[in-house]
């Protein structure tokens, strides 16, 4: 029931993934840019696919000499070496998180940027930024894990999903991208002021929020693996409970979207309620099974406006970035990190993680009833800080690299004349004529 668990989550994880890419991004940009935006998704996903195979699962998951212990990085496992059953299901949906991670990076560099520098940062990415992190949280043997022996501080980073290991390494890793590459031309007036760049499709932005609305299923709920084990009762509760504080976020988030932006400039907004809605999923995804669900309803509408002025703060710093992806997976991803450690309820936590996790293992919101101390709460805001360092250590380097050799940005004329037509022999909506 593991396998079959795991291949059904990575079904819908991958679903949503690949149909944000196609509906989502291809709204999100110019019409002059769009087969360049899919065609740099799916190959993105194919890229990651080789080597998160050939490296990326082993330093994630891999074992490591005689005591398989080696709580930085995994080692062996490598092209999926003596893999067990249960490694081959688990390598599906784990490479829909690495595939997540590098698609996050892809829009917030797109409409400037040389073919070629996707399938570099995808590669490395996929095949070994985001493996350490996801060794760090989600290994047996990862110092930061609260599934190894010895969990760091008696409790370990909490991540059910994914907020620091796949939201914050993809936003993080656009944010290094979009820094190096530079706005779009025009972006900005003479006077520094930002030029709204809208993307063209409101309606297949709208479409790609609701399919990865239902992807997200897959991606929360679906990361306990399985329903039917040893505890098939209780194993059904934190999926379901996850289910419905994913649901409840996207909510909160959308709500508070459609009001804060009416407030501001007295329109309905359709685009803010959707990105609302997803940062109501990206702040919901670490916390999911083990919050109420008023907090869920809380984390998400908060979400959403840590998104606005995110993106309001990018502007300020001149960082360009077309599906604000930053604001949405970097800034939310570390609020859904952090907020684990105000609103996560003891019972909910060693429901889920066991009973091993230290009493302390609750959010300081509940310091009185149930004795929390803030061991959590310092230890999320912890992770936040070595995920942060790593992965703009890593990335910001490999992007610099593809700058000063020529490789990472197009041409003045073939910006404006669009990739489609400039690099891809064509439009997205081609007419036809007579």
């Amino acid at each position: 029931m593991l396998v079959v668990g795991l291949v059904i989550s990575w079904s819908s994880s991958f679903v949503g993934v690949f149909f944000v890419c196609v509906q989502l991004c291809a709204g999100a940009v110019r019409s002059k840019n769009t087969m360049n935006i899919l065609i740099k998704n799916v190959l993105d996903s194919a890229a990651g696919a080789i080597s998160f195979y050939l490296f990326g699962y082993g330093f994630a998951y891999g074992t490591c000499g005689s005591t398989g212990k080696n709580g930085f990085i995994g080692c062996g496992m490598y092209a999926m070496n003596k893999a067990t059953l249960g490694d081959w299901a688990h390598f599906l949906f784990q490479w829909a998180f690495a595939a997540a991670a590098s698609t996050i990076t892809v829009g917030s560099i797109a409409e400037r940027t040389k073919f070629v520098s996707y399938l570099v940062f995808s590669v490395v990415l996929t095949g070994f930024v985001y493996p350490v992190v996801a060794h760090w949280a989600w290994s047996s043997q990862g110092w930061l894990s609260p599934f190894s022996d010895s969990p760091y501080n008696n409790v370990g980073m909490i991540d059910f999903a994914g907020c620091g290991v796949v939201h914050m390494v993809g936003g993080w890793a656009g944010l290094a991208g979009a820094y190096f590459v530079g706005p779009r031309r025009g972006r900005f007036d003479a006077e520094g002021k930002p030029v709204p760049m809208p993307g063209h499709s409101a309606t297949l932005l709208c479409l790609g929020t609701f399919i990865l609305w239902f992807g997200w299923y897959g991606f929360t709920p679906g990361s306990l693996g399985y329903v039917v084990g040893e505890t098939p009762v209780i194993n059904a509760n934190i999926v379901a409970r996850a289910a419905v504080t994913t649901t409840l976020s996207a909510g909160g988030g959308a709500l508070s979207a459609l009001f804060h932006t009416y407030f501001l400039t007295g329109a309905w907004d359709l685009v803010a309620v959707c990105n609302g809605l997803l940062c109501g999923l990206v702040s919901i995804t670490a916390a999911a099974p083990v919050v109420m669900p008023w907090a869920a309803i809380l984390i998400g509408m908060i979400g959403a406006i840590i998104f606005y002025y995110g993106g309001q703060l990018l502007l300020k710093f001149k960082i360009d970035d077309p599906l604000e992806a930053v604001n949405m997976h970097a800034f939310c991803g570390a609020w859904g990190l952090i907020c684990v450690g105000f609103f996560a309820t003891k019972d909910y936590v060693q429901e889920t993680y066991g009973e091993a996790i230290a009493d302390h293992a609750c959010g300081i919101f509940y310091a009185k009833g149930q004795h929390c101390d803030g061991t959590l709460l310092g230890l999320q805001i912890f992770a936040f800080f070595v995920i942060t360092v790593w992965t703009l250590g890593t990335m910001g380097p490999v992007f610099a690299v593809l700058k000063y050799t020529n490789l990472l940005r197009v041409s003045e004329k073939e910006e404006n004349a669009g990739l489609d037509v400039s690099v891809h022999g064509g439009s997205a909506y081609p007419k036809d004529y007579l």
